[in-house]
């Protein structure tokens, strides 16, 4: 048959972002190329077609489990003199400064930028989009010769599955980072969504349209359709590092959750979790691994092992955010980590803080009260140069895991008023947090210093709307649309619901998208003269700008009544990097 060239670059993102009108060698495709000429060498570019850039520092950033460490704060620690201070810190990055100003970010494009998600995002896209196109050029030779079904072999159908399947994902984190939340069919058609590509295109150059959020998510239940009615883990040597099946399912109930479709989420969360109490403790994180550990590649050696059943899907990801979050301007802090877990809550009555952050080595900090960052996001550094002490850092992202879709699958049951099914799954995800060893439960557990989930306690503890994460009412969620209504007696489970999931997705990103789809409120103080940047749920700034070589080709902003601060950069300045840095417990 005819060999496809595969073009080995970050296409996508190139065309996405040049101007039509540009004469460069850009217009030209690079020569350097491998053919593709099988399904087995198909396979093998599906596996080099996951995305390299990480949302999660940039989600977090644009989230309220951020704070400003130069603006006036109360220190972390309620147990200790309540002084309020300010630091004369350097934010890792000065984009850093600002994103969490919510303003275009200008001033960088490395990793752990709008720029660097935009490009390796659609960059794999590109790439799947190239091997749909090669599995029909091998499926129409196929039928010519009557081999497989319809021209597709086993093989190839499952490669089109995971093709499918990451052009889906990939579109879906782009329109949840660089667009408004999903509102309703109608709401959601005057919001601008992303550029949903489909085609691997022949030139590096091309005019595309931002379309709708409500075409966006259009594009991406298609693909995910498709998905799932291939994929299959027959071609995978090690499934937790590509879509397998459970991960289709997961990422199946996190898309049907973000489109409020709760019966489908309770459906392909069962799919993965099971429907049997007793069958589901096996399937969830087991906080004993962490006893040996000591340092913060230790920790992340438990999170992120793809043996253990609770990590369902990994992405080997290039980012610096522990080191962006540790120690710098911008960090976890203050009153922000009293919400998560420096607070008194009955469900570790004798214990300020909660033992579930303290046992899983999310509380990693330089020895000065400047914030806490986890060892769930700590990386692993590959050398190129041992004696120069230079190389490349990779970040291990916990895509989907068990116990943030279990969660799912609790929000979908209180929406659909199933309010005991909720409780049994939130009171199955405590019981997860609180598997520890037999001697951390000693020391942990003294004086009753753990309780399970109940009603009641949700009832009292999670009605209280002077409890961090708890609202007296959800009516915000009524500003996304007419048919979204929480009732009052679901308050205090979507509370509960709200605490778990804001402590469970800490540092994955994902809050940021709860923010949005439940339009919470919420606001990010800045600088010592502690200026107030309140976001309302239809803030233009929920959307994270596009990056500015695409607005100059012409797209459609993110933030069309935002204006920009001239002198927002000279606040900040670049903080000098280095390839060794020292951890503290």
């Amino acid at each position: 048959m005819k060999a496809i060239k595969y073009i080995a670059m970050s296409a996508a993102a190139a065309a996405l972002t040049l101007t039509s009108c540009s004469e460069s060698f850009l217009d030209k495709l690079p020569d350097e190329r491998t053919e593709i000429s099988n399904e087995e060498m198909c396979d093998k570019l599906l596996i080099t077609a996951y995305p390299s850039g990480n949302y999660a520092w940039i989600a977090e950033l644009s989230s309220d489990n951020i704070m400003d460490n130069n603006a006036p704060h109360l220190p972390s620690s309620p147990n200790v003199e309540q002084v309020v201070t300010h630091y004369n810190l350097q934010p890792y990055d000065r984009v850093d400064e600002e994103m969490y100003r919510f303003e275009p970010a200008k001033s960088g494009t490395d990793q752990d930028t709008p720029d660097f998600l935009w490009e390796t995002y659609y960059s794999a896209i590109q790439q799947a989009s190239m091997a749909l196109d090669i599995l029909e050029e091998i499926a129409a030779e196929n039928r010519a010769n009557g081999i497989g079904d319809n021209g597709m072999t086993e093989m190839m159908k499952a490669s089109k599955g995971e093709a499918h399947l990451i052009r889906a994902f990939c579109h879906f984190i782009l329109v949840n980072v660089f667009s408004q939340a999903w509102k309703d069919d109608n709401a959601s058609r005057n919001d601008p969504g992303v550029p949903y590509v489909t085609k691997a295109e022949d030139k590096v150059l091309h005019e595309y349209s931002r379309e709708t959020v409500a075409d966006t998510y259009n594009h991406i239940e298609a693909d995910l359709k498709e998905g799932l009615a291939y994929v299959s883990d027959r071609n995978y040597k090690m499934p937790k590092w590509r879509f397998n099946q459970n991960a289709a399912n997961a990422f199946a109930a996190r898309f049907y959750l973000y489109k409020r479709n709760w019966e489908k989420v309770i459906e392909y969360a069962d799919k993965v979790l099971g429907t049997d109490p007793a069958a589901l403790p096996s399937k969830l994180m087991k906080y004993d691994k962490f006893d040996e550990c000591t340092y913060s590649d230790d920790y992340a050696k438990e999170w992120q092992n793809p043996e253990y059943f609770n990590n369902i899907m990994l992405m080997d990801t290039h980012s610096l955010i522990f080191r962006h979050g540790l120690g710098n301007r911008f960090a976890l802090n203050g009153t922000v980590v009293r919400d998560l877990f420096y607070h008194n809550c009955p469900l570790w009555d004798s214990w300020v803080v909660n033992p579930t952050a303290y046992v899983s080595g999310m509380t990693f900090w330089t020895g000065e009260d400047y914030g806490y960052c986890s060892g769930k996001v700590a990386e692993e550094f590959e050398y190129s140069d041992k004696i120069a002490g230079i190389g490349f850092v990779h970040t291990i992202k916990r895509e989907f895991n068990t116990n943030e879709l279990l969660l799912e699958r609790a929000e979908a049951k209180i929406m659909l008023a199933d309010y005991a099914g909720a409780l049994e799954d939130m009171a199955a995800y405590l019981a997860s947090n609180q598997s520890f060893s037999d001697s951390n439960k000693v020391f942990w557990g003294r004086n009753n210093g753990m309780a399970p989930l109940t009603d009641a306690i949700i009832k009292s503890y999670f009605a209280n709307a002077g409890n961090p994460n708890c609202f007296e009412n959800w009516d915000f969620v009524t500003n996304m649309s007419s048919s979204y209504v929480i009732p009052a007696e679901a308050v205090p489970y979507m509370n509960c619901l709200n605490d778990f999931r804001r402590f469970e997705t800490l540092w994955d990103g994902l809050r940021f998208f709860d923010l949005k789809r439940w339009g919470i409120e919420y606001e990010h103080h800045y600088g010592p003269e502690n200026d107030v940047i309140h976001l309302a749920w239809n803030d233009p700034r929920r959307a994270i700008e596009v990056p500015q070589d695409a607005l100059a080709a012409g797209m459609q902003p993110s933030q069309p009544t935002t204006t920009t601060s001239e002198d927002a950069s000279k606040h900040a300045t670049m903080l000098p990097r280095t390839d060794k840095y020292i951890y503290f417990k």
